[in-house]
């Protein structure tokens, strides 16, 4: 794998300081299914930009994180033309970061990348929790025709018997993802967009605790509101507090080995939604190795 030097990399940081890197970021700009609007295949190369403005200090934490974390990030690199190759791709990288005892974070593309994403972590692994924010329940069994899309990235997730899924934000759905809910419930669980005011998260100590997790973030279960620059934005969404009050949680009580955030699409001159994205990006980092069991 051939890298950024460390000051084009993610965060941007001094390369003169000598830090044992334990994250590997992979920009994987995956766009072959997306549905309404286009442009996920910028938003490795925007987020990374747009991390260069990010604070290195963090005022809760108390600490510059990165310096006991440690990122290098993978040169672009061009992505196989077919869906199916190009999720073997990323199994590929992913599979090698893991050999080396790094942490991957995957920088998408679109959301179609997580089964492949997941695949090195199912193998490692004898049992993956999913935390998924998202808009949509991305459980269609194909949509256009596509069995590997975007709309049905977290269906392809759970074709690995070993993989169950924690989805916050759900607000959009078929009737056909409802049945198949309906019908795995001990395998899927909705924290409903529309009862966000009602959450009983002391739940999230008996779905996360002592679990191997994996974190998977379409920025679209962010609301409209605060997170426009995404293919389809939905309302009724999640807000900033929302989202780290949840990811800071599960992280104290369960083991996370990996992450993607996907499905943003930049917008020309307003980088301040690369921006949140950059920095949901180094909390989920902070937290993780913050709590790291």
């Amino acid at each position: 794998m051939e890298y950024l030097s460390q000051k084009k990399g993610f965060l941007g940081y001094d390369a003169n300081q000598n830090i044992d890197p334990k994250v590997i970021v992979v920009p994987f700009g995956l766009e072959k299914t997306v549905s309404y609007g286009g442009g996920t295949k910028n938003g490795p190369r925007e987020i990374i930009k747009a991390s260069h403005q990010v604070e290195l200090f963090d005022e809760e934490l108390n600490k510059e994180p990165y310096r006991e974390i440690g990122i290098k990030t993978i040169k672009p690199f061009a992505i196989k033309k077919k869906i199916n190759d190009a999720l073997d791709q990323l199994s590929a990288i992913n599979k090698e970061i893991l050999s080396r005892n790094k942490f991957p974070m995957v920088f998408g593309g679109e959301h179609s990348l997580t089964p492949g994403s997941i695949k090195p972590f199912v193998e490692k692994y004898d049992q993956i929790t999913l935390l998924h924010f998202d808009a949509h329940a991305d459980l269609r069994e194909s949509y256009q025709g596509e069995k590997f899309s975007h709309a049905s990235a977290i269906k392809r997730c759970l074709d690995f018997k070993n993989v169950n899924v924690v989805s916050f934000g759900i607000r959009n759905l078929s009737q056909s993802e409802m049945d198949f809910y309906n019908d795995n419930r001990d395998r899927i669980e909705i924290f409903w967009g529309k009862d966000k005011k009602n959450w009983d998260l002391s739940q999230v100590n008996n779905l996360f605790k002592d679990k191997t997790v994996y974190i998977t973030f379409d920025v679209d279960g962010f609301d409209a509101s605060i997170m426009p620059a995404t293919g389809t934005p939905e309302p009724g969404g999640l807000l900033w507090d929302d989202v780290l009050t949840i990811i800071k949680k599960v992280c104290k009580i369960s083991k996370i080995v990996g992450a993607d955030i996907n499905e943003l699409a930049p917008i020309k001159n307003f980088d301040s939604y690369n921006f949140l994205v950059a920095k949901l990006a180094y909390k989920i980092l902070a937290y993780t190795f913050q709590f790291k069991k």
